[in-house]
């Protein structure tokens, strides 16, 4: 879950890649305006976004009472609940859970959970082989990618690229009838997953929302390929973050209008399937929850940073991201991209998470991720945080750039230092606006190329306030402004 560059190295190369661009402009720009149309048709949606964050907090406050709830609940329905403190505990109980039905082979629904704790990789170490059923994973899968977008795991490929990867890794498949239609792509993974499903004796889910009131499990999806993953196989395992709880079953009803309307533009998801224990002669005979923690109780100890666990996957801030829309998810290095990770993964992989401390930076901070968020997460609130407090954590350590800001305050302290300063930077710049014609300087040397990297440096301005408002008497009642527009001057 730690990203294996740092995001501006990460982002610089996928930059360079301008059909990922072009995919994701056309994909983000789709969903988002989808969102718009069906969440206007809401009239009370600034309400339901007040009660689905007041929700998810009384959630955190309540936590560990509510998990007991949970638990009690879901083992009297006849399920069994086991707790992971991590991803290596948790990937070390499914895989014993799955070698104990002597499968080799699992079907999957789309689980984030389960891509963050690595346990497809952990199963395949193990000899156990685990199929993607989610249309966009399996094509992930095929591939031998990783997901990109949180909904849209393959948004990073147009259909002629799925088309490839289809003839090229998909077994059996028709590559006379195979083209690059969405029905004819659609069919082949439909023909393909379903002998996975008929043959599978194993299933694993994540979980969208746990019910404490009931020991509820609820999935929803578009394609229905999670109904056919928990009702098929004889046994199933569900990993579920501690922070997908609701308090009661009526809770539901705020996430089930929130949670389509924000994540495809929809008024309602296609498949919602809940499932509550064993029911005996229907469906899954043996069902175990694995409650994953992960890093999320140390999230919760941070008063600003905790919202994060409000997120209920929905990626509506994905959407409406610029700095996403440019560079895709793979950037970000982690399997949280866009925003909502950006503040996620560098809180659940703590202080010392590599390149993940780089992920707050990665944001312009224009708000648009906290006017989409359907439970008002304010990413960017958090993104200052965490930058804070990656400041903090460095404090005392020699910094150019602490170096420049105490020089700039103590040239600011003093007018006649400021002035002296503005002089010189203006005379300084003369002979570079005589090259640039004005327009900026696009690379600067070491330590200044850090700006210019990404940016060009303004040049100071030809004159300055001061010396413009100190001419006017000079200039006459009708002087001319800085910025070249009539000024009256002197006394009425």
């Amino acid at each position: 879950m730690v990203a294996p560059l740092p995001f501006p190295t990460a982002a610089r190369r996928e930059l360079a890649d301008t059909q990922l661009r072009a995919n994701l402009r056309r994909a983000t720009h789709t969903i988002r305006d989808k969102r718009l149309r069906v969440v206007g048709e809401v009239p009370d949606w600034a309400e339901l976004r007040a009660a689905g964050a007041a929700i998810k907090d009384d959630v955190l406050v309540r936590l560990p009472e509510l998990l007991e709830q949970f638990e009690a609940a879901a083992t009297a329905a006849g399920a069994t609940v086991h707790w992971a403190r991590d991803a290596e505990e948790a990937n070390t109980l499914v895989t014993e859970l799955v070698r104990g039905t002597g499968s080799t082979e699992v079907v999957k629904v789309k689980s984030m959970a389960t891509q963050e704790i690595g346990l497809n990789e952990a199963l395949a170490e193990a000899g156990i082989a685990a199929v993607e059923t989610d249309l966009a994973e399996l094509i992930v899968q095929l591939a031998d990618d990783t997901p990109s977008h949180i909904l849209v795991p393959a948004i990073h490929y147009n259909r002629q690229q799925i088309r490839e990867i289809f003839a090229r890794r998909m077994p059996g498949v028709d590559l006379a009838t195979l083209t690059d239609e969405p029905a004819a792509l659609a069919e082949a993974a439909r023909r393909h997953l379903r002998a996975k499903f008929l043959g599978a004796r194993v299933a694993i889910s994540g979980a969208n929302f746990a019910i404490a009131e009931t020991g509820t499990l609820v999935v929803v999806e578009s394609e229905g390929n999670g109904r056919m993953c928990l009702t098929l196989p004889e046994t199933l395992i569900s990993v579920v973050g501690v922070e997908k709880l609701l308090p009661t079953f009526r809770d539901l009803e705020v996430f089930l209008q929130l949670l389509p309307r924000s994540s495809t533009g929809e008024r309602m998801n296609p498949y919602t399937s809940t499932w509550t224990g064993v029911t005996p002669g229907d469906g899954p005979q043996a069902v175990h929850i694995v409650l994953v923690d992960n890093g999320r109780t140390a999230t919760l100890a941070d008063p600003v940073g905790r919202q994060a666990l409000r997120c209920i996957r929905c990626s509506a801030c994905l959407n409406v991201c610029p700095v996403y829309e440019r560079v895709g998810g793979h950037a970000y290095g982690s399997v949280y991209p866009g925003p909502i990770g950006a503040i996620l993964s560098p809180q659940m992989t703590g202080p010392d998470a590599g390149a993940n401390r780089s992920l707050p930076y990665a944001s312009t901070l224009c708000g648009a991720c906290f006017d989409a968020c359907p439970v008002r997460i304010d990413i960017p609130e958090v993104l200052v945080h965490l930058r804070q407090r990656g400041v903090d954590a460095r404090r005392g350590r020699p910094s150019a750039e602490r170096t420049a800001m105490r020089t700039m305050s103590w040239v600011m302290r003093d007018r006649r230092r400021y002035a002296a300063a503005l002089r010189a930077a203006r005379r300084g710049s003369a002979p570079l606006r005589l090259v640039t014609r004005g327009r900026g300087v696009r690379r600067l040397p070491w330590p200044l190329s850090a700006w210019t990297a990404s940016r060009d440096a303004p040049l100071p301005a030809a004159e300055t306030f001061r010396d413009w408002w100190a001419g006017r008497d000079r200039r006459g009642t009708r002087a001319a402004g800085p910025n070249g527009t009539a000024e009256p001057g002197g006394q009425p």
